[in-house]
């Protein structure tokens, strides 16, 4: 009996997650993102995934790269680009903009910034802070406010440390800055873009080929 209701819970709506939470893997990840400007190829962002220090929010951005839930990053759009700050894919973020240092992305729903959802649900809990907004390639969760993440995610360009134990760190870009300084290059100081900046594909790199550079 009790094998079986484990079983219920495991499928129900969002519970997916819980398989793909389960089966962490000995080592880190490693994703990418293969990224277009007006149907204009920029090139490929590698990360690393810090499934060693936040594996809840690792697995679920890994998952959305795959796209082993039904849904993920693949055809969404950066819907935020502020110049020598950060780029966003995916809910909006509540904060004070000190220094311009972001691109935004991840809402694969709305395709706005007011969309996006995560493996276990519509949000999930803050998981830790312990990593930190170090510098440029920081990868981190958007969020709307304490245990609201979802899909939506920020690589910052600087230094963003008024963002430490707001935001859960979660990855680090390995090659492709070169691709996030040229969507940079896109935004506007209002987090406007003047291109529609695409994922056009994404996905996890096997562990044996993680050292192959792709710019």
């Amino acid at each position: 009996m009790l094998r079986i209701r484990y079983r219920v819970r495991y499928s129900t709506p969002g519970v997916v997650a819980a398989r793909l939470f389960s089966s962490r893997p000995a080592s880190n990840p490693v994703v990418f993102l293969d990224i277009e400007a007006d149907s204009e190829p920029l090139g490929r962002i590698t990360i690393e995934l810090n499934a060693d220090v936040v594996p809840k929010t690792a697995a679920n951005f890994r998952a959305l790269c795959t796209g082993e839930p039904g849904f993920g990053f693949k055809g969404s759009v950066f819907h935020r680009v502020i110049p020598e700050f950060m780029c966003q894919v995916g809910v909006p973020v509540t904060m004070e903009v000190r220094v311009r240092v972001r691109v935004d992305g991840g809402d694969f729903t709305n395709h706005n910034g007011t969309g996006g959802k995560s493996i276990y649900g519509k949000t999930f809990k803050d998981e830790n802070f312990i990593l930190k907004h170090t510098g440029p390639g920081t990868l981190s969760m958007a969020n709307s406010g304490p245990n609201t993440n979802g899909s939506q995610f920020f690589i910052c360009t600087n230094k963003t440390e008024w963002l430490d134990g707001k935001h859960v760190v979660f990855g680090q870009v390995k090659d492709g800055m070169d691709v996030v300084t040229k969507m940079e290059s896109f935004g506007l100081h209002d987090g406007g873009v003047i291109k529609t900046i695409l994922i056009t594909d994404s996905g996890e790199i096997p562990q044996d080929h993680t050292r192959t550079s792709v710019g």
